[in-house]
C-alpha cells in the first residue's frame, strides 16, 4: 500500500496527506530508513541508561524554611550548584537541566576549562531584572540557553506582573568528551563556581 493511500485511510484528510506529499515520501523508497537521518534532524534512536541524564540547577534551601508562595523568589534562598557535578551520558543523549532561580545554562565543548571562561565578555539580561551581566564567551561554546529574566505568569493584577524563575532545558550532546557547563550569570560563576561537567561516552549499541 502506499504511503498517501495509508494515511488517506487513517482518515486524517487529505491535508495530511499533503504534507507527506510535500516531504518527499509518497514513495516508500525515498522514506528515512531506520538508523539514518536527514539533512537537519537526526531520528535515530538513542537507548539505554544512559541516553538521559538530569542536572538540578539551582536549588531552592528548606533552612530556614520558604514559602514561595505565591510567585516569590528571594535570591538569598537559592542555591547556587549544579547537583550532580558530573553526570555521564552517551554521545547522541540528552540532559535536562531543571533550573531553579535566576540561572542560565552554557555548555562549552570538550577541552574548555573552568580558567578559560572569558568572564569580561558579558551581554545583559533584558527583562526582570535588566542588566545583569551574563557571560558571553563564544569561544567553544555549543549552546547558551534562554534570558533567565524574561520569564512572566499571566498578571495576578493589573499593576504586578511576576517573574517565573524555573523552568527546564532540554540539551542534546553530539561530541564525546567532557563538556563544561556553567551559569552564564557572571557572579554566580566567577564568584560562586557555578558550573559541572557531562561526561559524554561514545555510542556503542550495546543497548
Amino acid at each position: 500500500m502506499k504511503r498517501r493511500e495509508f494515511v488517506e485511510k487513517l482518515g486524517v484528510g487529505s491535508a495530511a496527506a499533503a504534507f507527506v506529499s510535500s516531504a518527499g515520501l509518497t514513495d516508500a523508497s525515498k522514506a528515512p530508513v531506520q538508523g539514518q537521518s536527514d539533512e537537519h534532524h537526526d531520528h535515530r534512536p538513542v537507548k539505554g541508561a544512559l541516553s538521559n541524564a538530569t542536572i538540578s540547577f539551582g536549588q531552592w534551601k528548606t533552612d530556614p524554611p520558604l514559602d514561595r508562595y505565591p510567585n516569590v523568589s528571594p535570591a538569598a534562598a537559592n542555591s547556587h550548584l549544579l547537583i550532580p557535578h558530573q553526570v555521564t551520558i552517551k554521545v547522541g543523549g540528552s540532559v535536562n537541566f531543571i533550573i531553579s532561580g535566576l540561572h542560565q545554562v552554557i555548555v562549552y565543548a570538550p577541552g574548555k576549562k573552568p580558567e578559560d571562561v572569558n568572564i569580561a565578555m558579558i551581554r545583559p539580561t533584558t527583562g526582570s531584572p535588566a542588566g545583569v551581566p551574563l557571560i558571553n564567551d563564544p569561544v567553544d561554546r555549543l549552546y547558551a540557553g534562554l534570558d533567565p529574566s524574561t520569564f512572566n505568569w499571566t498578571p495576578l493584577a493589573p499593576s504586578t506582573n511576576p517573574v517565573l524563575r524555573d523552568r527546564v532545558e532540554v540539551v542534546q550532546f553530539s561530541q564525546v568528551g567532557r563538556h563544561l557547563v556553567i551559569c552564564g550569570v557572571q557572579p554566580h560563576f566567577a564568584v560562586d563556581n557555578m558550573f559541572g561537567w557531562v561526561r559524554v561516552l561514545p555510542n556503542d549499541d550495546d543497548d
